[in-house]
């Protein structure tokens, strides 16, 4: 009797379910016993990817609990790619439908910036500009033309995912504050770096990307947050390296 890839990775995945019948061990005897131990090995490693991919997540919440979450899920969502880089991506949506969890609104976001910093660490290498490249005439400027490096991320939250983040992993930050926040995730070096943005700052970001000038993406923002910073917003962008191109295009006189 023959075992389907389906029936295996069901009960590969959950130690509730039996072990497949016809499956058999190198003695072509029932292997319910080194089925066990391969399946709590997969486990324990999928388990343990989630620990290492969402630390933040885990210290929150503890890791016993952590443990319980990371088993509901890989039931819900094996993995889909051998690489462990990539195991995870569904978890914040997992955590939005835990109605257990519900008065801990922030967890998506926490969880959805812990992807996003996994995202730009492995993104694909870039060559920034010099900031010199930015340093032209204020109408120069306005018509220019932004490329972003692979690395860079932005979320839009509407919890203090940033201070919640840094509260977490740096014992000197200060207590987070119930305000609203957006992240930029930049990877100067080796590491993802995620800063703060002002406000507006992921508006405008999403205008360039979208294809605007820095003039036009600046207008559209202000109409909405008067206040918007945009020399802050460059500044982070040109710290971070997340500048690969400028494209001034000149209006006709």
């Amino acid at each position: 009797m023959s075992v389907s890839q389906t029936e295996f990775r069901a009960a590969l995945l959950d130690a509730a379910k039996p072990v497949p019948d016809g499956l058999l061990d190198a003695s072509a005897q029932p292997a319910g016993r080194r089925f066990s131990v391969y399946r709590n090995n997969v486990a324990v490693s999928l388990t343990e990817a989630m620990h290492q991919a969402f630390p933040v997540i885990t210290k929150l919440l503890g890791p016993q609990n952590m443990d319980g979450l990371a088993g509901l899920f890989l039931r819900q969502h094996p993995p889909s790619s051998p690489l462990m880089m990539f195991y995870g991506e569904e978890f914040p949506e997992f955590l939005s439908g835990m109605e257990q969890l519900s008065h801990l609104g922030y967890l998506p976001d926490v969880a959805r910036l812990e992807l996003t910093i996994r995202e730009s660490y492995h993104a694909a290498d870039s060559q920034p500009i010099d900031a010199d490249a930015l340093a032209v005439s204020p109408e120069d400027l306005m018509q220019a033309k932004l490329g972003f490096a692979p690395s860079m991320r932005v979320l839009k939250s509407a919890w203090p995912v940033h201070a919640i983040w840094h509260f977490n992993n740096d014992p000197d930050a200060p207590k987070p504050e119930p305000d609203a926040q957006d992240v930029l995730v930049t990877r100067p070096e080796y590491d993802p770096t995620p800063q703060l943005l002002p406000p507006g700052g992921a508006d405008w970001i999403s205008g360039i990307q979208s294809g605007q000038t820095i003039g036009e993406a600046f207008e559209i923002t202000t109409a909405e947050i008067p206040d918007f910073d945009l020399g802050t917003t460059l500044a982070l962008l040109l710290q971070g390296a997340a500048i690969t191109s400028v494209t001034i295009e000149r209006l006709d006189t």
